[in-house]
C-alpha cells in the first residue's frame, strides 16, 4: 500500500506561498520586501489553482514560488534591513524614556556610516547575481537608460530628492561620454514622446528614450517609492557598466569633474577624460654613449654592414612576392547582395562600396546653434559623429567652442525659427541686449549653410548629409520617418512614388475620380452657353431620389455582390447620360461627336470587370483550399487572413491621405 499524501504537503500548496506568509518568515517589513524583491528579480506569481495554493478559506490575491522566498532567505541585505529595524526600535524606546540625548545619538551614528564603521547596505553583490556576464548587462541596459534620464530631467521634491537627480544626470553624461569617444551611438528619432537612441555596444543593440528638456510636473498618483527603488538599483548597474566601458577604451574613470562649470550649464563640457596610459606613450629610443670615441664602430665598416643588411632584406622580400604573385586574386566590382528566399519575405539591407564611418560623418563641420534650438541633443549627436568644433550663444551655457555668431570658422547654422522679413533696421545707438541677435533680422552671411534642426537627425539615420536646400528655414520639411521600422514588401513605403505601390484598382478608381472631375469642371462651364442658347441639358436626378427603406434578410457576400452590380449599373448609365450630352453639345455646335473620353471610359469599366471577375475567382479558390484544410489550420489561416486584410486597410487608408495631399499641391501650384 503506498504511502498516504497529506494535504497542504504537495503539489500547488507546496510550490506557492502568500506574500503576508514570505514576510513572516524573512522577519522583514513590506516595504523592505518589495525592495528586496524588485532587487532580486523575483515577481509574483499566478497558480494553477488559486483555491488549492491559498490553503485557507479567505482569497489570497499575491503568491510567490516557495523556492524563491526560500533563496531570498540566504541574501546579505537581510541583516542590514534588521540592523536597520532594530536601530528604529532603540531610536522608539530613547524617545519613549524621554532620553533625547540618546535617540539623537543614534540618529547621527545612522545617518553617518562612515564614523561608525558600518556602512549602509550596498547593491554590488545583488549586480553580480543578476548579471553573471558583462553582455547580461547590456542586454538589460534599456530600461536603465530610460529611467536614469527621466529621473535626471526631473525636479526635486520629497519623494525624489536633489541628490538622487544629481547622481542620475552624472551617470547618463558619463555614458554619452562613452558614446562619443568610441563612436557607438547609430540611430535617433525624434517623437511626441521623447527622443530614441539606439547604440551598438559590443555587438549589443541598445535602445532607449531621452525626455525633452521641458519642465516637468510632477503628479501625485505616481508612486515614487517604487520607482525610487528601481532608480537606486539601476544607478549601481550604469555604475558598474560605466566603470567596464570607460576600462575597456582605455580611460580613467570615473572622469575629472569641474562643479563650477556644471554649474553654468556646462554639462558634457563640465568633464574631463584621461587616458589610463597617458604617459607611457614609446618614444624613440636614445643612442647610449659613455663619452669615450673610441668604444665607436668604424664608420666604414658601419656602412659597409648596412648595406648587406639592406640588400638581403630587399631580396627577401622579393622572394615573398613572387610566392604570393599566383595566389592573389584579381579585384572585381561585384557587391554581394541578399535576396529574400521567399517571395513575401523581408526587405533585407544591401551592402554598398560606402567607405565612410558614420562616427566621421560631421568631422570637417564647424556647427553654431542658434538659442531656439535644443542645444542638450543636438551636441551629443553632433559629437558622437565626429564634430568638434560646435558653438552656441551664451546664454545657452558654458563649455562651446564659440560663441561668436559671426565667426568665420563656422559652416554649418542650425536655425528653428521661421524666416522674418526685415522690416526697418535698427536704430544706431540703442541698447545692447544680453539676448538681443547680433545679425539683423533675416540677415545671412555668406558662405554659410542654413539648416533646420531635423537635418542632423536625417543626416544620422541615412549615415550621409542630406541636402541643405530641403531644411533651409522656412521651407516644409520632408516626413520624419522612424529609422526602427523595418520595411516589408507589399507594405506602404512613404519614401516611394505613390505609382509604385498603389495596385491596380486603386489606379483605376484615382482615374475615374480625375476623369470625373474634369467632366464636371468642363460641365460647369459649357452649361450656361448651353441653355443661354434655348437648349435643355439632361441632367441626373440620382442625387434627389433616396430610397428610405432597406431590407436586411441578405448576408454579407450577397450584400457585396450587389453593391458591386448595383455600382455597375450607375457607371453604365452615368457613361450614358455623358454620351448624349456629347451627342446634344455636337448637334449644337454642328461638329462631330469625339469618342475619344468614351472609349478610354469604356476601357476602364473593362479593366475594372475584368480585376472584380479576377478577385471573385481568387476568393472561390481560396474556399475551396480552406474546405480542405483542417479545423485548426482554418481558424489559423482566417487569422491569418484577418491580420493582412487590416494590414492592407491601414496601408489603403495612408495612400489615400498621400493622393490627396499631392492633389491638393498640385492645384496650389496650378
Amino acid at each position: 500500500m503506498g504511502r498516504i499524501k497529506k494535504k497542504g504537503e504537495a503539489g500547488n500548496a507546496k510550490n506557492y506561498i502568500t506574500r503576508t506568509q514570505a514576510v513572516k518568515k524573512l522577519q522583514i517589513s513590506l516595504p523592505d520586501f518589495r525592495k528586496l524583491c524588485i532587487w532580486k528579480g523575483i515577481f509574483p506569481r499566478e497558480p494553477r489553482n488559486r483555491k488549492k495554493a491559498s490553503k485557507s478559506s479567505t482569497a489570497s490575491t499575491t503568491f510567490y514560488y516557495a523556492k524563491d522566498i526560500q533563496f531570498l532567505l540566504h541574501e546579505p541585505l537581510l541583516q542590514k534591513f534588521r540592523e536597520q529595524k532594530a536601530l528604529e526600535k532603540k531610536i522608539s524606546k530613547a524617545l519613549g524614556r524621554g532620553d533625547v540625548s540618546d535617540a539623537s545619538r543614534l540618529e547621527r551614528n545612522a545617518a553617518r556610516p562612515e564614523k561608525t564603521g558600518k556602512p549602509r547596505y550596498t547593491l554590488d553583490n545583488v549586480i553580480r547575481d543578476r548579471y553573471p556576464t558583462f553582455i547580461d548587462a547590456l542586454r538589460d541596459l534599456d530600461d536603465c537608460l530610460s529611467m536614469l534620464f527621466l529621473f535626471a530631467n526631473l525636479p526635486s521634491t520629497s519623494t525624489v530628492p536633489a541628490k538622487m537627480i544629481a547622481r542620475c544626470e552624472r551617470l547618463c553624461l558619463e555614458f554619452q561620454h562613452y558614446l562619443i569617444v568610441s563612436q557607438s551611438l547609430r540611430k535617433s528619432f525624434l517623437s511626441i514622446k521623447g527622443i530614441y537612441y539606439q547604440a551598438n555596444i559590443q555587438g549589443e543593440d541598445i535602445l532607449w528614450l531621452v525626455p525633452y528638456k521641458f519642465n516637468q510636473r510632477v503628479v501625485g498618483d505616481v508612486d515614487f517609492r517604487i520607482m525610487g527603488t528601481f532608480v537606486e538599483f539601476y544607478m549601481t548597474l550604469l555604475g558598474f557598466v560605466n566603470f567596464r566601458l570607460y576600462t575597456s577604451v582605455g580611460l580613467k574613470y570615473p572622469p575629472k569633474f569641474d562643479q563650477t562649470k556644471d554649474n553654468e550649464a556646462a554639462e558634457l563640457g563640465a568633464f574631463k577624460l584621461e587616458g589610463n596610459h597617458a604617459g607611457t606613450v614609446p618614444s624613440e629610443p636614445a643612442q647610449l654613449t659613455n663619452g669615450s670615441s673610441a668604444a665607436q664602430p668604424d664608420p666604414q665598416t658601419q656602412a659597409e654592414v648596412n648595406k648587406l643588411i639592406r640588400q638581403m632584406k630587399d631580396a627577401a622580400v622579393e622572394e615573398d612576392q613572387t610566392e604570393t604573385a599566383p595566389e592573389t586574386d584579381e579585384p572585381t566590382d561585384a557587391i554581394d547582395k541578399f535576396e529574400p528566399a521567399a517571395p513575401g519575405g523581408d526587405v533585407l539591407p544591401q551592402p554598398t562600396y560606402s567607405g565612410n564611418e558614420p562616427g566621421s560623418l560631421f568631422a570637417n563641420c564647424t556647427f553654431y546653434l542658434s538659442r531656439e534650438t535644443p542645444r542638450q541633443p543636438l551636441e551629443f549627436i553632433l559629437r558622437a559623429f565626429g564634430c568638434k568644433r560646435i558653438g552656441w550663444d551664451s546664454v545657452l551655457g558654458e563649455g562651446s567652442y564659440t560663441t561668436n555668431e559671426l565667426d568665420p570658422s563656422i559652416t554649418h547654422h542650425i536655425v528653428d525659427r521661421p524666416v522674418v522679413q526685415a522690416t526697418a533696421e535698427e536704430e544706431e545707438g540703442g541698447e545692447d541686449n544680453q539676448t538681443s541677435q547680433k545679425l539683423a533680422p533675416n540677415q545671412r552671411i555668406p558662405g554659410r549653410i542654413y539648416v533646420q534642426p531635423q537635418w542632423v537627425w536625417d543626416s544620422v539615420n541615412d549615415e550621409e548629409l542630406k541636402r541643405p536646400d530641403e531644411y533651409a528655414p522656412g521651407a516644409q520639411l520632408p516626413p520624419h520617418l522612424s529609422p526602427f521600422v523595418q520595411d516589408t514588401q507589399g507594405a506602404y513605403d512613404p519614401t516611394l512614388p505613390l505609382k509604385d505601390q498603389e495596385p491596380e484598382g486603386e489606379a483605376l478608381e484615382d482615374s475615374d475620380e480625375e476623369v470625373d472631375e474634369d467632366e464636371e469642371d468642363s460641365l460647369a462651364v459649357k452649361k450656361p452657353k448651353a441653355a443661354a442658347d434655348g437648349m435643355d441639358v439632361d441632367e441626373s436626378d440620382d442625387e434627389d431620389e433616396a430610397d428610405d427603406g432597406s431590407f436586411g434578410g441578405f448576408s454579407d457576400d450577397e450584400k457585396s455582390a450587389a453593391e458591386s452590380d448595383e455600382d455597375d449599373e450607375e457607371d453604365e448609365e452615368e457613361s450614358a447620360e455623358l454620351r448624349n450630352q456629347r451627342e446634344l453639345e455636337a448637334e449644337l455646335s454642328g461638329k462631330p461627336v469625339k469618342q475619344a473620353k468614351a472609349d478610354a471610359r469604356s476601357q476602364k469599366l473593362e479593366a475594372k470587370k475584368k480585376l472584380a471577375q479576377k478577385a471573385k475567382e481568387e476568393a472561390e479558390e481560396i474556399e475551396r483550399a480552406k474546405g480542405m484544410l483542417s479545423k485548426k489550420k482554418r481558424k489559423l489561416f482566417e487569422q491569418m487572413q484577418y491580420t493582412n486584410n487590416k494590414k492592407s486597410a491601414e496601408d489603403q487608408k495612408l495612400r489615400a491621405k498621400r493622393r490627396k495631399l499631392e492633389k491638393q499641391k498640385a492645384r496650389a501650384k496650378a
